[in-house]
């Protein structure tokens, strides 16, 4: 296969590059970014000169540059990482979401429905949502597959949005396209506006961490170098036209990751940490806060036979791990923009 990665500079695209550049089934691996705040070809040095990947500094917003990715690369299959992910960004300034999330995902399905035109025989479309789509859950119950999409925010909406585009695509076009929809990822490469590393970020530095509301919405958190193998295994394996939810079966309210990530700090760089606890400060609620996520994989264990590798408590200890040795990427990647917005501390 000639795979397309876009956003193969963000936190999840890195993770699931570093995961397949030396699988048999590609012969050429092409990474596509626009390198927006949170995209970073620090995140893919170690890779960078491996023979079968090539990077393209393009902007899906760009429908001819896009098409001209597709055609000259003759990719045969895309997995489409890009979006603009950051809830809190969303609600202050919703337009990048609606052009990079829906406008983007118009382009790359258009460029790859004339590139392929009626030849669609060894073709895949992979699609990678959030299960924030879905909406909120009450204190029990699990996001499906069939789940009808409730979105509350500017993010999930736009992701909504470029689901069913994708679903449509397929539908009207046969375009070989599936959808996954996963839960919170955490590990390496994660930009520092995100929860577990701005709690990383904020105990190294003796900061207050703020919370918002409570502190118990509730999430479902996935180590990300799990998501990078099931998402490769939807690409080999999934059933064209289907949806599949990805997840960890791992429920934890953000004050309890808060308070895990203190502890395990405390723990493993005393020096650095010392009754971190004492940082956490709560801060009035962000709007549209959804009160829990939580996801039924059955389906992809069931009819693919994935199913995660790590323990929270394993992936959490590796995150922070990797956090303390790599001071200088978080300096490189996050120094410039840390004080634009604050932290997101749900996803």
């Amino acid at each position: 296969m000639n795979l397309l990665i876009t956003g193969g500079a963000g936190f999840i695209g890195s993770n699931v590059i570093h995961h397949v550049i030396a699988r048999p089934e590609i012969s050429a691996l092409v990474n596509l970014d626009c390198l927006t705040y949170a995209g970073h070809l620090a995140n893919l040095e170690k890779i960078s000169s491996h023979p079968k990947y090539s990077f393209e500094k393009v902007d899906l917003r760009d429908k001819a540059a896009t098409l001209r990715v597709v055609r000259e690369r003759h990719i045969t299959h895309v997995m489409h990482l890009a979006a603009e992910s950051h809830v809190d960004r969303s609600i202050t300034g919703p337009d990048d979401f609606i052009q990079t999330n829906v406008i983007g995902t118009f382009n790359l399905l258009e460029a790859c429905r004339a590139a392929w035109g009626d030849n669609l025989n060894d073709k895949k479309f992979h699609h990678v949502s959030t299960d924030e789509v879905y909406g909120s859950l009450g204190p029990t119950g699990f996001f499906t597959e069939t789940t009808p999409y409730a979105p509350n925010s500017p993010y999930s909406a736009s992701k909504a949005a470029s689901d069913m585009l994708v679903r449509a695509y397929h539908h009207t076009y046969k375009l070989p396209t599936v959808i996954t929809n996963c839960s919170n990822n955490y590990g390496p490469y994660q930009f520092p506006e995100k929860l577990i590393p701005v709690v990383i970020q904020s105990v190294l530095a003796r900061k207050p961490i703020p919370i918002y509301g409570d502190g118990m919405n509730v999430r479902d958190w996935l180590y990300v170098r799990d998501h990078a193998g099931a998402l490769w295994t939807v690409l080999l394996r999934g059933k064209i036209g289907e949806t599949y939810n990805i997840g960890g079966h791992n429920e934890w309210p953000n004050i309890r990751i808060v308070q895990l990530i203190c502890d395990t700090i405390d723990e493993v760089a005393p020096e650095r940490g010392g009754n971190s606890r004492g940082l956490i400060s709560f801060v009035k609620d962000r709007p549209g806060h959804d009160r829990r996520y939580a996801i039924d994989a059955a389906k992809i264990q069931r009819e693919l036979g994935w199913t995660p590798a790590h323990r929270f408590e394993d992936g959490l200890r590796e995150t922070v791990r990797w956090y303390l040795d790599n001071q200088r990427w978080v300096e490189t990647v996050g120094g410039k923009n840390r004080t634009l917005l604050p932290p997101t501390l749900s996803k």
